[in-house]
């Protein structure tokens, strides 16, 4: 084992002189260098050449000699590049010669080359220079990779393995609270650091880039020039390289491990470095400091006035009380994230599950949190008086005032960001341990504001880890931590601050808590560390760290450090994105612009628009993060941006997009698939863009038919935007900007059994609705006319969600084919089993109609329609007109619309329409039974309504009451809509994919809304 503590040689200048033009043929001047353990001298060559002169120390065994100068040599063969010295050989050319000295003990003597640059110890220390050092130990390492001598296999002090051995040197450290701090690192050491060290790579390492063996261009100081004194290379662990560097050129560092993760980057960037090293490194650094300050204070005495000892023990004392202060495992998810690697090892892995699986977490809240209408607490603005009185600890006046705001703006839940820069942190324990003179100021969790005692639930399932009361001012109060492990993904924490202390007497550790199990309450000012009532909600995915040590605001620099180590739990706390960050213009702006740049008779819903910027399966979500639940969309039947209609539409778009005139395999596939679902004789398909495109298709086809263009439609029905379409519709020509009923359209009652006479047997509703058509039939004989066309929705919508009594279609059909017409089914909003239990409506009353139009659900929001009818029509039609639709059919409207249909056999939605549906039916029955205002209920599948009255008795309309229960339930972030000739009807026509948690939440806001609307009276 080399003796670092054997005396450094004793030869004079002169001998110096002597020595290196006796062995080495070079004479000139000698000036005397500091060293440890050898004896170095600067010789200026009378050539003008400079060299260093090294006098090994006589302790030093010969083959580590020879190992120092066997590296410099194969350097020298193998990467000319690299900036170290080189290897001068003596006159007999050997590569060390021998000098006795005073004691005739054998001294090893070499001679390298001076390389130009000035220390690293005289130059600032920036962080471009830091990572060109580590770059530069990079190289060297790689290409001492392979490279081995005997003497490289020394045992010295200086090996980082043996840093354990400083124990034995504490007696020397005199200040019992710094042999403390000693034994808290040398404790670690032993316990976790030296079992792991057999197991990392080893190898040739320089293992001295102190201040004064590291070179930097004078010229360019951001670059390191040089590498120098290879006195203490040997065989160890590779990470020790990056630790020796890294102990010495961060000391006096603002901020030390910063300045460590930048050489350690530098030195991945060429030889890259593992992960279970990089764990490693901090503690590595930690030791480096350590034996030199124990070894400095062992050799004090002897050494006397050695100003190489001691050149940086006071600076190394500094940084190693920096380092106790610091989090090892929050300084290693540093160094690991400037080295490329995840801060904490499963990291994206916990965030990536928590995404895909978002939207089966149970809600934190009673009311899912994404359904609320939301603010964000204005702790980013200092000036802000909620900040101002939370900062002085002031929680009462801090509560008050955002009381006030939540209602003067409706707010129900305000939310503090994850990484906002906050002021409000005055309290001392947010001084940062890392950067000198910084505080931590930026939030690390997720805030949910509310009333104290706001009931918080567990996303999934968990083991209580810890409960604990927090007493530092501005502190968590009560906090909570739960672990989490769900199949599939790395275990990680949960942290539930200033929490009621109520969960401190129900929970324990180990306790576990299934998904949706109460947590607590958020608690008061004075027992959650004196805050505005609300939950400090965050994810550690370090499943090591104590609850308390888990940091809940963070330095800015660290951000994407903090990020991965304690990702924003927003997602898992069900919380939009669009909640934190606006994109485009404001609500305002869009409507001055619509103004501006649209027809004034396109309509916008509500008094105060909402502004939609993203739809997922029942949920559309606004502009400010506000999930709406859409029970009337129809258009969006599989639930908005299904993934597999987005998919094939995106796959399709990318391969081809033509006309019908092409041949390809989609229209057909897709017409084939298609009729396949509707009864025999209705086999040939056309395709179209727009329900009304497929109704005005229809309206030709019945035309050229029947050679007639009388047509039947019943009384407020709507089938188009077309002109002639608008003529078919009542529900347009008979309101405000329509011209009445055309000449050639006549109009059946509505049949509507809730309003049919009341004398009228409920099972003679279908003959005696029907004979309203009888009496157009004859009207039109009496004119010399016939129909040519009864035309209907299978289930009036506009008229109010219209039940057609059992046998109507069936009665109607019957006599207008008898008088030459034909009868077609407009299944625009009711097909694609929406019922439930059928395909198509029209067959819940067991006819078939001679042409079925078809729209809005076809293809999930693609724009696309379809027309199916009997092959005798079809070949009356091809009459020489070409019929062409430029979009209609083509592939990737054919891809949506086979998506649609994949969707709905393979998922079986039309059987959850039809469970759900019933679902709903007792549902809102029951709140029937406890509202008079409900004078009707009707539906089947998910095609429902409820008829609002004045009372029962009279069935007077309720109109203005209906239109309040619809702004009420929008207002709590449900979309409904009313229809009916009295917009008396509440028009429910949510998605396929509606599940049972969807229909509670519809009824319950239901019945809120009506409470409410009947509480406040007229």
């Amino acid at each position: 084992m080399t003796n670092v503590s054997h005396p450094a040689p004793q030869v004079s200048q002169n001998e110096a002189v002597d020595i290196a033009a006796r062995h080495f043929g070079i004479s000139g001047s000698i000036a005397p260098l500091d060293s440890e353990r050898d004896r170095n001298f600067k010789l200026t060559a009378s050539d003008h050449s400079l060299w260093i002169l090294k006098i090994v120390n006589a302790s030093e065994p010969l083959v580590e000699s020879e190992f120092q100068t066997a590296l410099l040599d194969h350097l020298e063969r193998n990467s000319p590049y690299l900036a170290v010295p080189r290897i001068k050989k003596t006159l007999q050319g050997a590569s060390l010669a021998h000098a006795k000295g005073p004691g005739g003990e054998d001294h090893a003597v070499r001679l390298v080359s001076w390389r130009p640059g000035r220390p690293l110890a005289e130059s600032q220390a920036t962080p471009a220079l830091l990572e060109s050092l580590g770059g530069a130990l990079g190289r060297l390492d790689h290409a001492l990779q392979g490279f081995i001598h005997p003497g490289a296999l020394r045992s010295f002090d200086w090996d980082i393995r043996r840093a354990g051995a400083a124990r034995q040197r504490l007696h020397h450290i005199d200040d019992n609270q710094d042999r403390a701090l000693l034994e808290r690192f040398l404790d670690h050491f032993d316990a976790e650091v030296a079992p792991n060290l057999p197991a990392l790579r080893a190898q040739v390492i320089h293992n001295d880039a102190n201040d004064w063996n590291v070179l930097v261009d004078p010229e360019r100081p951001e670059l390191v020039a040089g590498l120098i004194d290879f006195g203490d290379a040997l065989h160890s662990v590779l990470i020790a390289e990056v630790a020796v560097a890294c102990a010495y050129a961060i000391l006096d560092a603002e901020d030390p491990i910063g300045a460590a993760a930048r050489l350690a980057a530098g030195f991945h960037a060429e030889y890259p470095l593992r992960e279970e090293e990089l764990d490693l490194l901090f503690d590595l650094i930690a030791m480096r400091l350590v034996t030199s300050v124990t070894l400095s204070a062992a050799r004090r005495d002897r050494t006397g006035g050695n100003p190489y000892l001691s050149i940086s023990e006071a600076p190394a004392w500094r940084l190693l009380h920096r380092l106790d202060r610091m989090n090892r495992h929050f300084a290693t998810a540093i160094l690991r994230k400037a080295c490329g690697f995840e801060a904490a090892a499963g990291a994206r892995a916990v965030t990536g599950w928590i995404t895909a699986n978002r939207a089966r977490l149970a809600p934190i809240l009673d009311r899912h949190p994404a359904t609320l209408a939301k603010a964000l607490v204005p702790y980013g603005d200092p000036q802000n008086p909620m900040t101002v009185t939370s900062a002085a600890q002031q929680p009462d006046k801090a509560t008050a005032w955002w009381n006030a705001y939540c209602a003067e703006h409706g707010v129900a839940l305000g939310i503090g960001p994850w990484g906002e820069a906050r002021t409000v942190y005055t309290s001392d324990i947010f001084q940062s341990r890392f950067v000198e003179g910084a505080r931590r100021a930026n939030h690390l969790g997720l805030d949910l504001f509310m009333a104290a005692g706001t009931r918080l639930y567990t996303p999934l399932a968990a083991i209580v880890r810890s409960v604990e009361v927090e007493e530092d001012p501005l502190g968590y109060g009560c906090l909570v931590a739960l672990e989490h492990t769900p199949p599939g993904c790395p275990s990680f924490v949960t942290l539930w601050g200033h929490m009621a202390h109520e969960a401190g007497r129900r929970l324990k550790a180990g306790d576990r808590l299934e998904a949706g199990a109460l947590v607590g309450e958020m608690g008061t000012p004075t027992e959650n560390g004196g805050w505005a009532p609300h939950l400090h909600f965050q994810i550690s995915t370090d499943t090591s760290l104590a609850a308390s040590d888990i940091l809940g605001v963070g330095e800015e620099r660290y951000l994407d450090v903090w990020k991965e180590l304690f990702p924003d739990a927003a997602e898992l706390a069900g919380i939009p994105p669009e909640t934190f960050r606006q994109s485009g213009r404001s609500r305002p702006q869009i409507v001055a612009a619509r103004k501006a740049s649209l027809l004034p008779n396109l309509s916008i819903s509500y008094s105060e628009p909402i502004k939609f910027v993203r739809g997922e399966g029942a949920w559309l979500i606004d502009d400010r993060g506000r999930a709406y639940l859409d029970c009337f969309n129809n258009v969006c039947h599989l639930g908005h941006a299904h993934p597999d209609v987005v998919e094939a539409i995106a796959r399709q778009a990318a391969k081809l997009n033509t006309n019908t005139r092409y041949l390809h395999d989609a229209i057909v596939t897709y017409a084939e698939r298609l009729t396949a679902t509707l009864p025999a004789g209705l086999s040939v398909a056309s395709f179209a863009c727009s329900g009304s495109e497929a109704n005005s298709l229809m309206l030709r086809m019945a035309r050229t038919h029947t050679g007639r263009g009388e047509a039947i439609v019943l009384d407020w029905a709507y089938h188009g935007t077309t002109q002639e379409l608008i003529e078919l519709s009542p529900y347009k020509y008979k309101r405000k900007g329509g011209k009445g009923r055309p000449a050639h359209v006549f109009e059946a009652t509505i049949p509507d059994s809730y309003r049919a006479p009341a004398e009228w047997p409920v099972d003679e509703h279908a003959k005696r609705f029907a004979e309203s058509v009888a009496e157009q039939i004859a009207d039109m004989a009496r004119q010399g006319r016939a129909p040519g066309l009864f035309l209907a929705e299978s289930i009036p919508s506009v008229a109010g969600q219209v039940f057609l009594p059992d046998g109507y279609l069936g009665e109607v059909y019957a006599m207008v084919r008898a008088a030459g017409g034909i009868c077609a089914a407009d299944e625009v909003q009711v097909g694609f089993g929406r019922v439930g239990s059928h395909w198509w409506a029209f067959e819940t009353q067991g006819v078939t109609p001679d042409i079925v139009t078809m729209g809005k659900p076809i293809g999930n929001g693609h724009p696309m329609a379809a027309l199916v009818t009997t092959s005798e029509i079809a070949a009356s039609f091809d009459n020489g007109m070409e019929y062409f639709n430029t979009f209609g059919g083509n592939p990737v409207s054919c891809a949506a619309g086979l998506a649609v249909l994949d969707v709905i056999e393979r998922d079986g939605l039309r059987r959850n329409a039809l469970e759900i549906g019933d679902y709903l039916m007792a549902r809102f029955k029951a709140l029937q039974d406890r509202y008079d205002i409900i004078g009707d209920v009707r539906g089947q599948g998910l095609f429902l309504g409820i008829e609002l009255v004045e009372d029962r008795k009279s069935k007077a309309p309720a109109t203005r009451l209906a239109r309040r229960v619809n702004d009420g339930v929008r207002a709590r972030g449900v979309l409904i809509g009313t229809e009916g000739p009295y917009d008396n009807v509440l028009k429910m026509r949510p998605p396929m994919i509606f599940s049972r948690a969807n229909a509670d939440h519809l009824a319950g806001v239901l019945d809120e809304a009506m409470a409410a609307v009947l509480a406040e009276g007229a």
